[in-house]
C-alpha cells in the first residue's frame, strides 16, 4: 500500500533508520569540509586549494562506481551500511587524533568517501526495497530534505563551533554522529538477501556498468543528473573566496533552497507535474548565480544562492525515471553509479571553479560556472523530452489502466 506523507513513510521502521544513518552521516561531513576548507584558505589564501578541501574527495566516490558498486547489489546491506558508517567515524576520530599535515588530511579524507561512494548506492539501493515502488519519490524527497536539513545544521554548528572551539574538538563531535548511526543501522534494519548473484569486484561491477550504458535512456539521465549540477557545485565552492567568514550564510541558504525544492517536488507534485517541473528547475538552478558577475552584496547573495538551489530538486524527476527504466536486479548499482557520478562532477566543478577563481575574480568565475550549466541543459533537452515519452509508453505498458498523471509524490 502507497504512503500518504512523510509521516506514513516514518512509521515505517526500516526507511526512519535509512533516513536518520543518512542524516547523521550527512551532518558530519559537513560539519568536517566547512572546518577544513576555512581552516586550510586562511593558510594558504588558495581558492583552488580551499576548494580542492571541501570538495575534492568527491572525485574520488567515480572510483567506487567502477571498481565495488556491484556491491550494492550482490552483498547483504545490512552488514554494508555499518561498515560504512563505522570507517567514516574512524577516518573522522583520526582526524581530531592525530596532528597531520593537510595532504595527510585531504588523503584520508579521499579514502573516506570511496568507502562512502560504495554505501550510497547501498542505501538507494535498500529503499527501492522496504517501500512500495510508488513511494520512490516521496522517499526519496524524505532523504534529500534530510541532506537539506543536516546541512542548514552542520554548516550552521561548524560555523558557531569554530568561534568557540579547536578543528579538532569539532572534528571529534563531527565522528561521534556516524559512531551513533552504527548504533541505528544495528537495531533499525533487517537482514536483507542480495538482489543479485554476483561476487563483489571490479568484474561484476563492469559487467552491471556495460548493461546500464547499453540504455540510451541511462545514459542521457546520467548526463543530466550530472553534469549542470557539477557546474553549479562549483559556483558553491566559491562561496568561502567570495563572502569569506560570510560564506557559511550562503552555503545554509543554500540549504534551505534545496530543502524547499525537495519538499515541493516530493510531496506536492504529481508525477507527471514532477517531470514537467525538472526542465525548468534545471534552468533555475544556475540562473540566479549569473547575477554574481555584479558582485551583491552578502544579503543578496544568500537571497539567489537560496533561490538558486530550489533547482536541484530537479534531480529528483529525473531519479524517479531512471529507477522507472532501470532492471530492478541493478537498481542498487545504477542508484550508486548515479550519486558517485553526481557528487564527481561535483568534485571537478568544485576545481576547475578554483582554477577559474584564480585568473578572475571569484564572482565572475561563479557567472561563468552558471553560463556553462545553462548551456548543458539546453543541449539536452530534448533528448530528456524523448526519455519522458519512452518513461510514459513504459508504465503504461505494465499498467494499462493507470495513467501517470493522477499518481501523487
Amino acid at each position: 500500500m502507497a504512503t500518504r506523507g512523510y509521516a506514513d513513510l516514518f512509521r515505517r521502521r526500516e526507511f526512519a533508520a535509512l533516513w536518520l544513518g543518512n542524516a547523521l552521516g550527512v551532518a558530519a561531513t559537513t560539519m568536517a569540509g566547512l572546518s577544513l576548507g576555512t581552516l586550510v584558505y586562511a593558510q594558504t589564501g588558495s581558492p583552488l586549494l580551499t576548494a580542492l578541501t571541501m570538495f575534492g574527495p568527491s572525485l574520488v566516490q567515480v572510483a567506487g562506481a567502477g571498481t565495488l558498486m556491484s556491491a550494492a547489489d550482490t552483498s547483504p546491506p545490512r552488514r554494508l551500511l555499518i561498515g560504512v558508517s563505522a570507517v567514516m567515524a574512524g577516518a573522522l576520530a583520526c582526524q581530531a587524533l592525530l596532528d597531520l599535515p593537510p595532504a595527510a588530511r585531504l588523503a584520508l579524507v579521499f579514502g573516506a568517501a570511496y568507502v562512502l561512494s560504495i554505501g550510497n548506492g547501498v542505501r538507494w539501493g535498500l529503499l527501492t526495497e522496504v517501500l512500495p515502488s510508488g513511494d520512490f519519490a516521496l522517499a526519496r524527497s524524505a532523504m534529500n530534505v534530510s541532506v537539506g536539513v543536516m546541512q542548514i545544521a552542520g554548516f550552521a554548528t561548524a560555523g558557531l563551533l569554530m568561534h568557540a572551539l579547536s578543528v579538532s574538538q569539532v572534528f571529534w563531535l563531527a565522528a561521534s554522529l556516524p559512531a551513533i548511526a552504527v548504533a541505528v543501522t544495528w537495531c533499525g534494519i533487517t537482514d536483507h538477501p542480495p538482489r543479485r548473484v554476483g561476487r563483489a569486484g571490479m568484474r561484476e561491477t563492469w559487467r552491471g556498468n556495460r548493461a546500464l550504458l547499453g540504455l540510451p535512456s541511462t545514459r542521457v539521465l546520467l548526463v543530466a543528473l550530472c553534469v549542470p549540477n557539477g557546474l553549479v557545485a562549483g559556483c558553491e565552492a566559491l562561496f568561502v573566496p567570495y563572502a569569506g567568514g560570510a560564506a557559511a550564510a550562503l552555503f545554509t541558504a543554500g540549504a534551505v533552497g534545496m530543502l524547499t525544492g525537495d519538499v515541493l517536488m516530493g510531496r506536492v507534485l504529481s508525477r507527471a507535474q514532477r517531470h514537467r517541473a525538472a526542465g525548468w528547475l534545471r534552468l533555475l538552478l544556475a540562473l540566479p548565480f549569473l547575477l554574481f558577475w555584479w558582485q551583491p552584496g552578502v544579503p543578496l547573495a544568500v537571497l539567489l544562492a537560496g533561490l538558486a538551489c530550489v533547482g536541484y530538486a530537479a534531480s529528483l524527476g529525473q531519479q524517479e525515471l531512471l529507477v522507472r527504466l532501470t532492471p530492478a536486479q541493478l537498481s542498487g548499482q545504477v542508484l550508486g553509479a548515479e550519486s558517485a557520478a553526481r557528487v564527481t562532477c561535483q568534485g571537478l566543478g568544485a576545481v576547475v571553479a578554483g582554477g577559474l577563481a584564480e585568473l578572475v575574480r571569484p564572482g565572475g568565475a561563479i557567472t561563468l560556472l552558471a553560463l556553462g550549466s545553462l548551456a548543458v541543459s539546453a543541449c539536452l533537452t530534448p533528448a530528456l523530452m524523448r526519455v519522458g515519452r519512452h518513461a510514459s509508453r513504459v508504465a503504461a505498458a505494465a499498467h494499462p489502466r493507470v495513467t501517470t498523471a493522477g499518481v501523487r509524490g
